[in-house]
């Protein structure tokens, strides 16, 4: 991963982070690696996290978050969900 790329990353998680917080059931936005079956890649990608993960079929299709953005990956994140205390 190049520095380049995490510059880029970064100024489309700026970019784009308030219209995919706006979006059912997502709770954060990151830069990061791609976790595949809960192993983490070398691929630097965009992450959005959310409480739960839903099937596409019950998202309105403004709520659905795309795989990618700007031609970056987007690897969505369950985590549960948080509580102020």
């Amino acid at each position: 991963m190049t520095e380049q790329a995490k510059v880029a990353i970064t100024r489309i998680q700026e970019e784009y982070s308030e219209e995919l917080m706006n979006k059912a059931h997502v709770i954060g936005v990151a830069v990061g690696l791609r976790q595949r079956n809960e192993v983490k890649t070398n691929e630097l990608c965009l992450v959005v996290l959310v409480d739960q993960k839903v099937s596409v079929d019950q998202l309105d299709p403004l709520d659905r978050i795309p795989a990618q953005i700007d031609g970056v990956s987007v690897d969505v994140r369950e985590m549960g969900a948080f509580n102020a205390l």
